[in-house]
């Protein structure tokens, strides 16, 4: 059997990820990553499932990295008025690659995670699949990754839902078995990434919202404060249901539509990656997600000359937000994606 390194955070998910891994006979180690002052916590929590699970775990500092390639981009992206996923640009250029450099200074063949999903080999090529417990399924978060990655990557957890996952925790009387998922951000534990953001770059300043005629209706309180396709929180009584078209953060505007007219027919996504290595052809049919709680939706894509590609939907999706990640699938197989940078027409 191979030798295994196992990104271990303490979690349910990544220790039941190191049991099943030990129990098909590899020799599993651990690797937790201190990525900001907020990890400490984690370090922590990923030693006492180590000592647990009798395994070696290593503490690798990738605060500088993390710093510089997610949170410098996440309060970027939102200054700019677009919408981040800081999970989906850290997996490739913090996380996995961290993994495998361990992996390979340490003498590890593979490396491994408790996210669901799994990797499939044909013919040489390596396709990151999605998991089998589709209300668990993590693999739009993973689309960036490349072939390096997944010709090396084990996900355990696959075909596992996550109560079953919870079970095998508790029985081993594993200390994170009734711990509940976290929902926010891992370098922002308490959720207010506004706050985080100002407290880094200062205040927001306020601006003006604008109303579906065109008109000043109301005062926002900074555009660090809002997302496309938001309806709640805006403060704004204008008769009917409004949500937020979009942001201008040259202006400092923010403007409003009627509800009932946040679908897109398309959209057109840059910094396109493939995940399967394979070129896109010049116009394809697939399925695609535009967050990652999206159902999969059909849709036609076309090559543009930028390399970016047109998106058009078989039925509009509501509320494309630019910095958001679209997902491409062939079924169950990850095609690849690319950040949307035009949203509602």
């Amino acid at each position: 059997m191979s030798k295994v390194l196992v990104a271990l955070s303490g979690g349910v998910d990544s220790s039941v990820c190191v049991h099943l891994l030990k129990e098909q006979g590899h020799e599993v180690a651990g690797l937790v990553l201190c990525m900001s002052p907020a990890h400490q916590d984690t370090v922590a929590a990923a030693q006492e499932a180590a000592d647990a699970l009798e395994i070696p775990l290593f503490v690798k500092d990738m605060q500088e990295a993390f710093e510089q390639r997610v949170i410098s981009y996440f309060m970027e992206e939102y200054k700019a008025g677009r919408t981040p996923n800081p999970c989906v640009v850290c997996n490739p250029t913090v996380k996995f690659r961290a993994l495998l450099e361990e992996a390979d200074a340490r003498g590890y063949d593979l490396i491994a995670t408790g996210h669901y999903a799994s990797v499939r080999e044909q013919d040489g090529v390596f396709y990151l699949m999605r998991g089998e417990s589709r209300q668990r399924d993590q693999s739009y978060m993973l689309y960036r990754l490349g072939q390096e990655v997944l010709s090396r990557l084990l996900l355990p957890l696959a075909e596992l839902p996550k109560p079953q996952v919870r079970e095998i925790a508790g029985k081993l009387g594993l200390g994170c078995a009734d711990k509940p998922d976290s929902q926010e951000i891992c370098f922002i534990p308490d959720g207010n990434y506004a706050g985080y953001i100002e407290a880094r770059l200062g205040r927001s300043p306020k601006g003006e919202f604008i109303s579906p005629e065109g008109e000043v209706c109301g005062e926002h309180q900074g555009i660090l404060h809002y997302t496309v396709g938001q309806r709640k929180r805006l403060g704004i009584a204008l008769g009917k249901p409004v949500f937020i078209k979009s942001i201008d953060p040259v202006s400092n505007r923010i403007y409003l539509a009627w509800g009932g007219s946040e679908y897109a027919p398309a959209v057109e996504i840059s910094g396109v990656c493939s995940t399967t290595g394979k070129p896109f052809p010049s116009q394809f049919d697939c399925q695609v997600k535009i967050r990652s709680v999206a159902q999969p939706a059909p849709a036609r894509v076309f090559l543009l000359p930028s390399g970016n590609l047109q998106v058009e939907f078989a039925s509009p999706q509501r509320a494309p937000a630019k910095g958001q990640s679209l997902v491409l699938y062939d079924g169950d197989v990850v095609l690849g994606g690319g950040f949307i940078e035009t949203g509602l027409v």
